[in-house]
């Protein structure tokens, strides 16, 4: 249970859960207590002789507090709205007490004291051993006489007082409603140093609201503005300090403010009370793994801090009285050299989930943790679905669809009667309109869920009291049941159902009184659906529904109701999954509203109703994939230059075209992780005077052919090792070139403009195609269909079928044209030659449907030129990679980016090799990425300078580069 763990305050017996919503702790006094409506001498008697000796008196923003050191007396509180007297005290206390005949007078040289605190050490009990007494004798002095208690006294007159705790048992609040005085006496301070404030809360708690908060907020101003850092608190004398500022901390449902300071080392928080269990929290800047910006009660003013497993403190969530304060502490804090955050991983989190690497659950934690909720935070606590709608049978058969809810539907709408009457009242409302008049996840349903394990955050939530026991979490098919019926019960679930820790919420380990039910059991354990053997067995059966296939084919659609598309406009309103404007983000600009009584009841009204998460997606949230490729052996087929489209699995999927003699000329590489990462370098070599652009390898690994900026096709034997060919193809730089499946003829592109076809059998060039207005940038062939896309904002697609000894060479037929906003710099297109993907000079990726030549949609995935593309096994996702460094993994079906990550440095050519992404770099590094995690699992330092080109086959990866070397590796 994350804040249970965390919150160490609300471990102690007087905590801040104690207070009102929105009340500030100042400072406590230690007192004796004299209680109301004894005599003079009962009164004594009770204070000195009984737990009520050596209290505390804990002063509060609308309240005053005692606190009792014996925790079989209970808590009294006295809320300043019902003292009608506070003031000091001087009714002369122990001047009536008749002692005469009632006093004795030991003298002693040696006294022993004994079992203090009844702990075998230094003790309580005063032992006088007759040998050492030199006096005994009746005592006429006048004890009380001589005591000072001028200055001393304060009374407190009060028209109802609480009582809390008492015994220490959690247990509702009593209210007494009559009239009662209270006398304290102030043991280190006088009168002087506490009663003028407490006059003064006294006071603003008789003003009308607006007043009353306009005086408090002045009070609490002065006493912050009063208050600096404790620089003693500096662990180290070299730290540097970097900012400081005011700050509260947020734990649920408590606000507890004090001063932050940042060095260049550790973030100090110092409260400006002493209810923190320590009175600085520090935190080693080393010790932090994650950082996270958060909403607070729908601003942009929270920051929250997660550290490594073992540090003196494991969490710690701010929040400042500005997004500028925030931001600047943010930014701050990460300039610091000694901060080192783990990647968050959060741009590949989608990909992963798809790709089957993690599961539902921990995708479900991610995307709420995005969406700015917390368990520090019970108004935007995470939120999971109900998933099994079956909670009567004695079986749950997973394969079985029906045991599950639907979830394309919000809860609201999953039961059709009640929706259509909810729809009806919806269409009669006036705006602003909403379908619910409660919400999914608000603090109360989260302590509904949890009021077994944290009955002291439900009395703090309901002044003081536990719901009607029988409407208490008491059973799953009586919750469930009123989530389908009840006409204002909507609630989802919430993590601890699937999470794997113990289930100790479905337990009542008996320590809380929540009273009688009406069949006249207590409040038990929670009652389990008959398929559950005990709680550990439910929450088992509830992960493995939660990571089922139905579950996982389906969960996109909640995803869409709750984070994505559906959550607002016109597409919330067709999925019936419309709430309250005021639990959205952004619906209230709550710095705007000057009026005070306004801006209270908006807090109030957004922290007890519910928000709704911060949106993460504006489209269709992609589903997840069934079967994950896998991992462990891939294959590396190379097939006639498909450099840029993902290789098939299997021969049966090669080109429809090829003949069965083509076919016998494909190679398999079979490569493990292993092998790929021992790859050691085979041979270099450097022909070209320029960079090389582009390069095949031959089916049979015989010969390399290469071209170049230098204007030259080069064809190099690895056999004998030295340079065969050497053509001139053109005046200009070459961009491309790519292998026919005969291994005879080699088609390239050039920046004059044209397409070049060279026959290697006959050593000279078979033709000229005119085919561009500007350079030629990409030329790529499958199915005797030749693709060659420009900078002339064009790609052409060309009727073209390489010659063989039964059918001459034929010129390419022009057959259509795709025409672009800007120049085009490379393309991709599918296995099965129906789609083609083209990635422009301005950062533009644009699909196409290659039999009706349509343009099907685009996207602005990248802000400067796209360096390369291609797409996934199954022609689902696009890669693609630019001059701004980003890595990119766009959904087909749904257009969201699925995987995003800043690399600092170009990508500027992909080479597929079965379930493995083989990269270069513009650094001149070759690296292997594993795409269904989103992670580099190998990088090999090639070249000087930026990889240009990479073709495989015959257990060799080949490279090109603008250093003009072209290197071979092997394994």
């Amino acid at each position: 249970m994350s804040f249970l763990e965390n919150d160490t305050a609300s471990k102690e017996r007087f905590n801040l859960l104690l207070l009102d919503p929105g009340e500030i702790y100042f400072e406590d006094y230690s007192v004796f207590y004299y209680p109301s409506g004894l005599p003079e001498h009962e009164a004594i008697k009770s204070s000195f002789l009984t737990g009520n000796r050596g209290t505390f008196e804990n002063m509060f923003q609308v309240s005053c507090f005692f606190v009792p050191k014996e925790s079989q007396y209970p808590i009294l509180k006295f809320p300043l709205r019902y003292v009608t007297e506070v003031d000091e005290w001087s009714g002369g206390l122990f001047s009536k007490i008749d002692h005469k005949d009632k006093m004795i007078k030991v003298a002693c040289k040696q006294t022993v004291a004994m079992k203090e605190k009844n702990i075998l050490s230094p003790y309580v009990f005063i032992k006088f051993p007759l040998r050492y007494v030199t006096e005994v004798d009746e005592w006429s002095g006048g004890l009380f006489s001589k005591i000072d208690h001028k200055d001393k006294m304060i009374k407190v007159a009060c028209k109802q007082t609480v009582a809390m705790k008492e015994k220490n048992i959690l247990s509702p609040y009593v209210f007494i409603k009559e009239p009662s005085e209270h006398i304290f006496s102030l043991n280190y301070v006088v009168v002087d140093d506490c009663l003028p404030q407490i006059c003064q809360l006294h006071r603003a708690s008789t003003l009308p609201h607006t007043e009353q908060n306009a005086m408090i907020n002045a009070i609490v101003l002065s006493r912050r503005s009063r208050v600096k850092f404790n620089t003693s608190w500096l662990e180290d004398l070299y730290e540097n300090i970097v900012l400081e500022t005011q700050g509260d901390r947020i734990t649920p449902l408590v606000t507890n403010p004090g001063r932050i300071m940042l060095t260049n080392k550790i973030l100090y928080f110092q409260p400006f009370n002493n209810i923190e269990s320590i009175p600085v929290i520090k935190i080693r800047l080393k010790d932090i793994n994650r950082l996270i910006k958060r909403r607070f009660l729908l601003r942009q003013i929270g920051i929250e801090i997660f550290c490594k497993d073992g540090s003196p403190c494991t969490h710690l969530y701010l929040s400042l009285s500005s997004p500028e304060l925030r931001n600047d502490l943010f930014f701050k804090m990460k300039e610091q050299s000694d901060l080192d955050l783990e990647l968050p991983g959060q741009e590949d989190m989608t990909l992963r989930w798809q790709s089957g690497n993690i599961s539902n659950y921990e995708y479900l934690m991610y995307l709420n943790s995005l969406a700015d909720r917390s368990f520090s935070d019970l108004t935007q606590y995470p939120v999971m679905p109900w998933i099994i709608s079956d909670y009567s049978s004695s079986h749950l058969d997973l394969n079985d669809s029906s045991v599950f809810r639907d979830l394309s539907k919000p809860i609201g709408a999953l039961n059709e009667e009640r929706i259509e009457k909810t729809r009806e009242r919806y269409r009669e409302m006036p705006e602003p309109k909403f379908l619910y008049g409660s919400h999914y996840s608000t603090p109360g349903y989260v302590l509904f869920y949890l009021a077994r394990i944290a009955p002291e955050y439900v009395l703090c939530l309901q002044n003081g009291k536990f719901d009607q026991p029988d409407r208490m979490f008491n059973s799953l098919l009586d919750t469930w049941q009123n989530c389908l019926e009840g006409a204002a019960d909507f609630k989802e679930l919430i993590p601890e159902f699937y999470s794997p820790d113990h289930p100790d919420f479905l337990y009542n380990k008996g320590v809380t009184n929540f009273g009688i039910r009406q069949d006249g059991k207590p409040i038990g354990d929670v009652d389990l659906p008959p398929w559950a053997c005990s709680p550990e067995d439910f929450k088992q059966s509830l992960r493995m529904a939660l990571e089922s296939d139905y579950v996982s084919s389906h969960l996109h659609h909640w995803i869409d109701l709750i984070f994505g598309y559906k959550q607002r406009g016109e597409e919330a309103e067709k999925a019936d999954n419309v709430f309250y404007y005021m639990t959205y983000e952004g619906a209230v600009d709550l710095d705007s509203i000057s009026d005070p009584n306004e801006r209270a009841r908006m807090e109030i009204q957004i922290m007890e109703f519910g928000q709704t998460p911060k949106q993460l997606f504006k489209t269709q949230h992609p589903q997840k994939f069934q079967q994950p490729c896998p991992q462990s052996i891939v294959q590396c087929t190379q097939e006639p230059k498909e450099r840029n489209s993902p290789t098939p699995e299997n021969s049966d999927d090669m080109l429809s075209t090829d003949t069965d003699e083509d076919q016998t000329h494909s190679t398999t590489t079979v490569f493990d992780m292993q092998e790929l990462n021992n790859l050691e370098l085979f041979h270099q070599y450097t022909l070209h005077k320029d960079s090389v652009t582009d390069l095949c390898l031959a089916r049979d690994g015989r010969n390399i052919f290469s071209v170049s900026q230098d204007s030259f096709l080069k064809m190099y034997s690895l056999e004998e090792q030295r340079q065969l060919r050497s053509v001139n193809v053109s005046s200009m730089a070459l961009s491309s070139c790519q292998l026919l499946p005969d291994n005879l003829t080699i088609v390239v592109g050039s920046w004059d403009n044209n397409v070049y076809f060279y026959s290697i059998e006959f050593g000279r060039i078979l033709e000229t195609l005119i085919a561009h207005d500007d350079a030629v940038s990409d030329v790529f062939w499958i199915n005797k269909i030749l693709f060659t896309s420009s900078w002339d904002s064009t790609v052409k697609m060309w009727s073209f079928t390489p010659p063989s000894p039964s059918n001459p060479f034929v010129p390419a037929q022009f057959v259509g044209q795709l025409d672009h906003e800007s120049g085009v710099n490379c393309q991709c297109i599918d296995s099965n030659c129906q789609i083609l993907v083209t990635g422009s000079k301005e950062g533009q990726i644009v699909i196409w449907d290659i039999r009706s030549m349509y343009q099907l949609t685009e996207h602005n995935l990248h802000s400067s030129k796209v360096n390369a593309v291609t797409l996934s096994h199954d022609n689902k996702r696009i890669l693609s990679s630019g001059e701004d460094c980003y890595l990119k993994v766009l959904d087909i079906e749904t257009g969201t980016e699925i995987f995003v990550k800043d690399l600092q440095d170009q990508i500027m050519c992909f080479m597929w090799c079965g379930d493995l992404l083989l990269t270069g770099s513009n650094s001149g590094e070759l690296q292997v990425w594993d795409m269904d995690r989103g992670q580099v699992v190998v990088k090999k330092s090639l070249h000087l300078d930026a990889i240009t080109c990479i073709d495989i086959g015959n257990n060799t990866i080949v490279t090109g580069g603008q250093d003009k070397v072209i290197s071979l590796w092997k394994l």
